[in-house]
């Protein structure tokens, strides 16, 4: 696979909750440690529907903890810090479940990252200000989960870069991703998270997460998403 991967259309809509700090630090890769935003860890639910990228389209999402390599300092300023170029920043997700629409899109995160993708299909609805997406059981039924409601007001700015961590062959990978679009930062509005009547991995990590008809803290979307997947290097 030619990298790195582009994808030139798409659109996104990130949601963010504080959760409790051992919960999060329970689920993330080894060697790793939850960031703490006062008593609290950063948790994202992230939908994006990719329409044109150099892997043909798809549709993704990410649950993922904001953390940094064990042994790094606490950032002095957790919020601002994820503002800071990726270049020289420290502050990542580590992602710890990625469901996608297509295998060709599965195989390349799990083969080239390590990511925990699973194919399955995902809804993505973003008009207006109304938000709906799930994720449907890949053996049937129920949802795994479901993001719906009305967004509430914002303020339009740049969205910010990720720097995403991932265990891959014995290894931490540290992977950039590059993003170009700008979006509100909104109140959540009526937005709430359902979590299907499941025993998938996936919905038991949002039940350890505490995010069963959670309330996000904030909101990100944008229709006019361009970003830059790039190959991940392992940390010494």
């Amino acid at each position: 696979m030619e990298m790195p991967i582009l994808y030139y259309d798409s659109s996104q809509c990130m949601a963010f909750f504080w959760v409790d700090c051992a919960r999060a630090q329970s689920l993330l890769s080894e060697g790793l440690d939850v960031v703490r935003f006062g008593r609290k860890a950063l948790a994202v639910l992230a939908f994006y529907q990719y329409r044109t990228t150099s892997i043909g389209s798809y549709n993704e999402v990410g649950t993922a903890i904001a953390c940094v390599p064990k042994g790094s300092r606490q950032p002095a300023r957790p919020l601002l810090s994820l503002f800071k170029g990726v270049d020289k920043g420290i502050v990542g997700f580590n992602v710890i479940d990625l469901p996608v629409t297509t295998p060709a899109a599965c195989a390349a995160g799990r083969d080239i990252w390590g990511y925990p993708k699973f194919v399955t299909p995902i809804d993505f609805s973003l008009q207006q200000g109304q938000f709906h997406g799930a994720v449907h059981d890949p053996a049937g039924g129920s949802p795994l989960c479901s993001l719906s409601g009305k967004i509430g007001l914002g303020v339009t700015a740049p969205l910010i870069n990720l720097i995403l961590y991932s265990a891959h062959h014995g290894q931490m990978l540290r992977t950039l991703v590059n993003i170009r679009a700008k979006g509100p930062m909104c109140l959540p509005g009526s937005v709430r998270m359902h979590i299907g009547r499941t025993n998938h991995r996936m919905a038991e990590n949002l039940r350890v997460l505490g995010l069963q008809d959670a309330r996000p803290a904030f909101i990100a979307h944008t229709d006019g998403l361009q970003l830059r997947l790039n190959a991940g290097a392992a940390l010494p």
